[in-house]
């Protein structure tokens, strides 16, 4: 076989996997320009197998952090990760099949152009890192693992979603011409922020069943501001305190979307597909985060929050028409996160 040939078999392969995995990226996706959209695509895998490493509900924290340390290794041109690959040879899920195939994806990667290799990274393996050393502290836990306060929540949030932020940015400079220096640096200090806002809506959106797998990111600290510990959230007769420690929560999160959308007007107009992918990221998480602050079955634990297709239709289609005009980008977020116009 050909490298052309298996090339184009591993690029199938990864664009047959993305949608498996998240629904919501493989749409996002397709709205950047052709050059990127392989490089994203590699990039979003790598940090998938990352995350379903970490996630692991089998492995014990010693050997996560080991898995971690030989992707990471093979990510800086080391062997594949054997040892990866075997642990997950019993693959039921997506993520797992994922997983199991990483050397499918590394040889993606490996076959990118250096500097589009050298975007990526760095973040990946500081996001490996990062993700040991919280599966590390998790293994102190008896039972719920509850974040002790916001700066722990915020550098958690940093591993797994800035550093994604960074990664972004670093490949849409390459592709971007109209990213000056100026204009990368103003990005390069958005970009923690633009990943956090993403990251804290999932964490409020998908509070239920994080605790079923035994994390709370809810932080300790700022439960005890409302009388509660992390155990006490979910208990109905607490609803209404807890739903308090939640509205924070989601404040936080609004804060770092307000950024993200300044990251958003902040790329250069002529950049179109990409404003348009890092839109409607943003418009769809902020259409959550309302929905979030308004659902009085948020803590429900039978209860799954979820924006309606239509809405996530109704969402593409309107930021493909306001992307090009900064005030109209900030306009339909407003009306998005229910802000009136000049508030």
């Amino acid at each position: 076989m050909t490298l052309a040939i298996e090339a184009d078999l591993e690029r199938a392969w990864c664009a047959g996997m993305l949608p498996k995995v998240s629904r919501t990226f493989a749409l996002c996706i397709r709205l950047l320009p052709s050059t990127l959209e392989h490089p994203v695509c590699v990039a979003y895998l790598l940090c998938r197998i990352a995350d379903t490493i970490e996630d692991s509900a089998t492995l014990g924290a010693a050997e996560k952090a080991r898995l971690l340390a030989e992707f990471r290794a093979a990510l800086a041109g080391g062997p594949m990760p054997s040892a990866v690959q075997a642990e997950f040879a019993d693959a039921d899920t997506d993520d797992e099949i994922l997983t199991r195939d990483a050397d499918v994806v590394l040889r993606a990667f490996r076959r990118l152009p250096a500097p589009r290799q050298e975007a990526i990274r760095p973040w990946v393996q500081e996001m490996c890192d990062g993700m040991a050393e919280f599966a590390l502290a998790r293994a102190e836990a008896t039972s719920l693992f509850a974040l002790p306060d916001v700066a722990a929540l915020e550098r958690y949030c940093y591993f797994v979603a800035g550093t994604v932020g960074h990664l972004l940015t670093a490949l849409f400079a390459q592709a971007a011409p109209g990213i000056d220096a100026e204009r990368r640096a103003k990005l390069d200090a958005l970009a923690t922020s633009f990943g956090l806002g993403l990251q804290l809506t999932n964490i409020v959106k998908d509070v239920t069943a994080d605790r079923e797998r035994g994390w709370s990111f809810v932080p300790v600290e700022l439960c005890r501001q409302f009388g509660l510990t992390p155990e006490e959230l979910a208990r109905p007769e607490r609803r209404d305190e807890a739903m308090r420690v939640m509205r924070v929560l989601a404040a936080k999160a609004r804060q770092h979307l307000d950024d993200a959308v300044t990251y958003c007007t902040t790329l250069p107009n002529g950049a179109y597909g990409i404003r348009l992918f890092c839109l409607v990221s943003v418009y769809l998480a902020i259409r959550t985060l309302r929905l979030a602050e308004r659902d009085p079955r948020l803590l429900d634990p039978d209860h799954k929050l979820k924006i309606t297709r239509g809405a996530v239709r109704r969402t593409v289609a309107m930021t493909a028409l306001v992307a090009p005009s900064n005030a109209l980008v900030r306009s339909y977020y407003r009306g998005l996160a229910g802000v009136a116009a000049g508030g």
